[in-house]
This record gives structure tokens, C-alpha cells and sequence, in this order.
């Protein structure tokens, strides 16, 4: 017999997950040296440079709204949703305090880590470098709207994490596509 949802979704790490072992693993073999969920002002990045101020954070495509990967569950569509929103807002509120207070904060999709580890290390090692540094966009699905008699269509709303007022909308079939772990 399986698993409840319930008795699944306790099941889920919330550290030292797969993707957060194998960037920990490439960082360290790069010569880069960090900290593991050390406070911050706010929050606790899963991967922390202190003495450079610099915060990486790898986020699940489904808890944090991946645009490419991000499956709205087809049960308890409020919470769902209230749950995705909220993950959305803390996400934006402890990026923007952190990089106020002179943090470089390096977000990435789990995906991201499966694809192209060796472009994340390298965007870490920017990050960590002295002089201009620019984080890249970072586009967040907030709401999922199934259309209505259109089968698998769905209607996305996303936002940029760092600016709220920047949205796109999209109508797309629903997908459960998955990346290959290597």
C-alpha cells in the first residue's frame, strides 16, 4: 500500500538534500571554502561565504516556483497555493534584506545544479570576486489557474523575485517534465 501525501511530503528534506550535497561537493573540489546554513540577519542560506558576504540558496522547483518545473498540485488548491505564495514572498523579503545590507545572494533552481553544475560554481566564484557584480533574474511562478473545458491548459502568473511590479503571464499546457539527474 502507499504512502499518504501527507506521510510523502514529511518525507522531504528540508538540508542536505541531493542538489545541495553535489554543490557543496563541487564548491569544495573548486577551492572554495563556505559555511553551512549559518545564521544571517536574515535567514539561514544553504551555503554562506562570511567574510565575503556572499549567500547561496538552492531552491526545489516545486516549493519555490520554478517556471520550467513548478507542478501545481491538482488537490487542495488553496492551500497549495497559499503555501507557494508565501514560499515566493519569504524568498523575495530575505533576498532583498540581505543584499541591503551588502550580501550578494546567489539564488538556483535544484534543476540548475543537475544541468550545469560547472556554471553555478562559476557564478559563485563571481559573485565572490571584488568589483561589479550583477545577480541574474530570477523569474518565480505565484499562481497557477487551470482554464476551464481547455484539458491541460494553464494560465502561469510570475514575477521577478528582486522587483513584484515585474510580471509575465503565460498559457501553457501543464507539464510534468522532469530534468535527468546525472
Amino acid at each position: 500500500m502507499g504512502l499518504s501525501r501527507s506521510e510523502q511530503m514529511s518525507r522531504i528534506r528540508g538540508r542536505d538534500t541531493s542538489p545541495e550535497r553535489l554543490l557543496r561537493s563541487a564548491l569544495w573540489r573548486a577551492g572554495l571554502r563556505f559555511r553551512l546554513h549559518t545564521r544571517t540577519t536574515h535567514g539561514r542560506p544553504d551555503v554562506v561565504f562570511p567574510r565575503h558576504k556572499v549567500a547561496v540558496f538552492i531552491d526545489g522547483c516545486f516549493w519555490h516556483g520554478c517556471p520550467k518545473h513548478y507542478v501545481r498540485p491538482r488537490t487542495r488548491d488553496e492551500f497549495w497555493s497559499s503555501k507557494l505564495r508565501e514560499n515566493v514572498e519569504r524568498d523575495r523579503r530575505q533576498t532583498l534584506l540581505l543584499e541591503e545590507g551588502g550580501w550578494r545572494v546567489c539564488r538556483f533552481w535544484e534543476h540548475q545544479i543537475f544541468e550545469s553544475l560547472a556554471e553555478v560554481v562559476e557564478w559563485v566564484r563571481q559573485a565572490l570576486q571584488d568589483g561589479e557584480w550583477t545577480p541574474s533574474a530570477s523569474w518565480r511562478v505565484v499562481q497557477v489557474i487551470p482554464q476551464v473545458g481547455e484539458g491541460d491548459m494553464e494560465q502561469r502568473w510570475m514575477e521577478e523575485l528582486r522587483d513584484a511590479t515585474e510580471t509575465r503571464t503565460v498559457v501553457g499546457r501543464r507539464s510534468t517534465k522532469k530534468w535527468k539527474r546525472p
